[in-house]
Order: structure tokens, then C-alpha cells, then sequence
């Protein structure tokens, strides 16, 4: 067999499609809401050192991070949003769908302003999607 026929026939089974059958795209295992969290935590943080310091190149450090850590909080909330909750989640918590997009909207809000109240915002709206979340795994 000529050596690109050999090489097309080792592609081709290194490529073959397989069946593959799961509910997520790793083990549930890897989602929690506490990477959001943790995040927003830091925008907090971020906003009070901002407000308490009097030092222009310091506040301007601490508002890029800010912006860095609030654009993280809207990953990790969509990718629990879309990866983690599916259908039956949704059943049970009807609320889930304008949930994360306040939260998400909230995270986007706290990215743009060092008011302190839009990041608490932000931790609450959080911490409502953590305690659905923990229910689903139990369940």
C-alpha cells in the first residue's frame, strides 16, 4: 500500500467518530458557583480599596482589576447557565432563567461603577443561584 494511502487509512481512524453519552461536558463535579463567588468577592474588594485610597495610580489598578474580575463573574455564571442546568432544573426552579440574568447583568453593573451596593448586589444574586444549585445536586 502506497505510504499517503497508508497515512489516509491511519487518519481516518484516528478521526472515526464515536458515540459518546453524557448530561454535561466533564463530570458535574466540576461546576460550582463559588468561582463566581470567589470573583465577585474581589470586585467587592476591589471597589472598598478604590474608595479608601486617595492614590490616583492605585485606583486605577484597582478598577482594571475589577473590570478583569466582573467580566469572570459573567463567564462562570454562563457556563453554569449553560453547561450545568438543563430543562428539568428549569421546571423546578421557574425563576432560574431571570436569576442569572440579573446576576449576570448585575456582575456587568458592578464592572462599570466602584459603588460598593452593586457588588453586594451582585454576591446576593449569587448566592441565590448557589443555594438552587446545591438543591439540583442533591436531587
Amino acid at each position: 500500500m502506497p505510504l499517503t494511502s497508508r497515512l489516509f487509512a491511519m487518519l481516518d481512524r484516528v478521526h472515526a467518530p464515536e458515540t459518546v453519552h453524557a448530561h454535561c461536558d466533564l463530570p458535574c463535579g466540576v461546576y460550582d458557583p463559588a468561582q463566581a463567588r470567589i470573583e465577585a468577592e474581589s470586585v467587592k474588594g476591589c471597589m472598598e480599596k478604590f474608595n479608601a485610597s486617595d492614590d490616583s495610580v492605585f485606583k486605577t489598578r484597582a478598577t482594571l482589576i475589577k473590570e478583569e474580575r466582573a467580566e469572570l463573574v459573567k463567564h462562570h455564571l454562563w457556563v453554569l447557565w449553560t453547561d450545568y442546568f438543563k430543562p428539568e432544573h428549569l421546571a423546578t426552579y421557574p425563576q432560574l432563567h431571570d436569576l442569572f440574568w440579573k446576576t449576570t447583568k448585575a456582575a456587568g453593573e458592578a464592572k462599570k461603577t466602584n459603588d460598593v451596593a452593586a457588588a453586594t448586589r451582585l454576591l446576593e444574586g449569587i448566592a441565590e443561584i448557589d443555594t438552587i444549585f446545591w438543591a439540583t445536586k442533591k436531587g
